[in-house]
């Protein structure tokens, strides 16, 4: 364990005032509310912390690896102390603490993925990696149980609790080892806080429910220090905020109870290519498939297009359309959903995808099926799609076309958009019955663009234009109303209603209840009015 004072003394002695890099927008550094905060006072912080915490200083490699959020885009906004929390009590001493000297605190529940910088401050950082606790309790009693074709699933088979620093990595383990199974998503670095406060979508979303309709209870501190339960009977306002309004709204959440499944058999798995040249009927086929197996809650896709390279001739090679997924049945059944799909492409491209087509189980699924968000740098735009906003043949057209005009980078990730198919379970919720609104939709839609560390400001600059050009040559006109809250787009200016739509007011009241001062704040936060 590394000394605290000694950690403390390191970043004094490094020097730090009250101005770190970029100001975080709506901060309180930000907006001059605060001024340089005494090194006595940082000592104060050091002291009350548990033996398992930690404060960090600007200085070090350890402040250095723990302040870099994951999108690099926001490398800039530095905190003024990192406290890296090993209990809920260390999240209540921080908050009052922060409270009290005039700083902002943000808690970061992973490597901090927010795709808009949400996770990053210039105030206090509370990072919640120390706190990766994992209790599983299986149900009393005889669990209801299924056989979904090689595959019988013990539904509600009992609870997992797990701490804030879990990732969706974490709970692999559980699955591949024990067959217990928590629908959260698919890229494993991704914090399961982030995920569940936002709604959370993944390959089983269909069939089990987002990741927040799998929310059973949370604990969360709240902007005064208070640490409440929320659930269905104890502060059950909070408790529907906290499953689709977003992190970093109402509190800071330090532990999530979830119902869990059990697995046991296979799963049928599937990834799809072809060349760019076959995307119009592929997307049209795919949306009419997605439309067709709404209802199905055992058919999971996600389908899009996409290119990565630094010379015309690279992004036009490397450009193609894809798709991925899992089907909790037959592969017989799902050969026979995909059939229209695999009758597209050249005879490489349809031999290749149909040898795709197989039984794994559900721990190789989770493997297959996972990806990382874009590294680096990147940005995204999101929109939902429901039956009237599906792509059309034009808009997929004009999609690709400037898909070949991508400016280029150095980034891998490159460029495109991809589409997560919805239905099933997911929209068998009422809209109002958590804060996640999205519950008559087809696609949850992202067009996003990336770019290296070391590329120059103009290659960022010239990425960022043509992701605009991109999402309204798609959408031109007008986009549809309503966008991913986790997927944050930091120049929507109607968010309010494209995240929260008729749930906003709600969450408002929830606002004002358990943060009636505004204490966690950003840009796209629930307000107080």
């Amino acid at each position: 364990m590394i000394d605290r004072r000694n950690v403390l003394r390191a970043g004094v002695l490094g020097g730090v005032g009250g101005a770190l890099g970029l100001q975080a927008p709506g901060s309180a550094a930000a907006a001059g509310e605060a001024g340089p905060v005494s090194a006595r006072d940082w000592k104060r912080l050091a002291d009350a912390l548990s033996p398992g915490a930690d404060l960090y200083r600007p200085s070090g490699s350890v402040y250095e690896s723990l302040a870099l959020p994951f999108n690099h885009r926001y490398a800039g906004i530095r905190p003024a102390g990192i406290v890296t929390c090993a209990t809920a009590e260390d999240v209540s001493v921080s908050i009052r603490w922060a409270r009290e000297v005039g700083l902002p605190a943000v808690p970061r529940s992973g490597l901090g993925h927010n795709y808009a910088g949400y996770s990053a401050t210039t105030g206090l950082l509370l990072n919640m990696a120390r706190m990766k606790s994992i209790v599983s309790t299986p149900a009393p009693g005889r669990a209801h149980s299924r056989v979904y074709g090689p595959m019988k699933v013990v539904h509600d088979a009992g609870t997992v609790t797990v701490g804030a620093g879990v990732t969706n990595g974490d709970l692999h383990p559980l699955l591949e080892d024990q067959g217990m199974f928590v629908p959260t998503g698919r890229c494993p670095s991704v914090g399961v806080a982030g995920l569940v406060l936002g709604g959370g979508i993944g390959f089983s979303d269909k069939m089990f429910g987002l990741t927040c309709d799998r929310l059973v209870s949370t604990t969360v501190v709240l902007a005064d220090g208070r640490t409440v339960k929320a659930d269905k009977d104890s502060h059950p306002d909070l408790y529907w905020g906290c499953r689709g309004g977003a992190g970093n709204n109402f509190g800071v959440n330090t532990s999530f109870t979830f119902q869990y499944e059990q697995f046991e058999g296979t799963v049928g798995f599937y990834q799809f290519r072809w060349s760019l040249d076959s995307v119009v009927p592929v997307v049209a086929t795919a949306q009419h498939i997605a439309q067709e197996t709404e209802g199905d809650r055992r058919f999971h896709m996600r389908m899009g297009i996409g290119t990565n390279g630094t010379t015309r001739a690279q992004i036009r090679a490397n450009a193609n359309v894809n798709a991925i997924g899992q089907f909790y049945g037959t592969v017989q059944e799902l050969r026979a959903i995909l059939a229209p799909l695999l009758k597209i492409g050249t005879p490489e491209e349809r031999a290749r995808n149909s040898a795709s087509v197989r039984q794994v189980t559900p721990g190789e699924a989770s493997v297959l099926l996972s990806a990382t968000t874009p590294i680096d740098r990147f940005a995204t735009k999101s929109a939902i799609l429901d039956s009237r906003t599906l792509l059309s043949d034009q808009q997929v057209g004009a999609a690709a076309e400037r898909l070949l005009d991508w400016p280029g980078s150095n980034n891998e990730d490159g460029a495109g958009f991809a589409m997560f198919a919805l239905g099933g379970e997911i929209n068998q919720v009422p809209p109002d019955a958590t804060a996640f609104v999205h519950r008559s939709d087809l696609f949850v839609f992202a067009a996003e663009t990336s770019w290296a560390d070391y590329d120059t400001a103009a290659v960022a600059e010239a990425n960022l234009r043509w992701l605009q050009q991109f999402y309204d040559d798609i959408f031109p006109g007008k986009a549809p109303d309503q966008a991913y809250q986790n997927f944050p787009d930091p120049t929507l200016k109607n968010w309010r209603e494209a995240y929260y739509g008729a749930n906003y007011p709600r969450l408002v009241d929830v606002k004002r209840k358990y943060d009636p001062t505004g204490f966690f704040d950003y840009p796209q936060a629930i307000g107080t009015r």
